[in-house]
């Protein structure tokens, strides 16, 4: 699985501090996720789908349809 929160962000125009304040999750967390290709915690993933009014699929990319 290969999250997409780096691509998302680029298309959005934000920054990982922005992302926090949208989302309500640790800048340290959305920086472990965007640098460190850190997979999220499911509850992680909803937070950062509903702060960036996108589908949590939007979030990820898998081989699994």
């Amino acid at each position: 699985m290969k999250i997409l929160l780096d691509e998302l962000m680029d298309k959005k125009n934000l920054t990982i501090r922005q992302v926090s304040i949208l989302t309500g999750v640790p800048k340290s967390t959305v920086s472990d996720i965007v640098s460190r290709g850190r997979i999220p915690r499911l509850d992680t993933m909803e937070l950062l789908a509903k702060g960036l009014k996108v589908r949590i699929t939007d979030l990820f990319e898998s081989d699994y349809k």
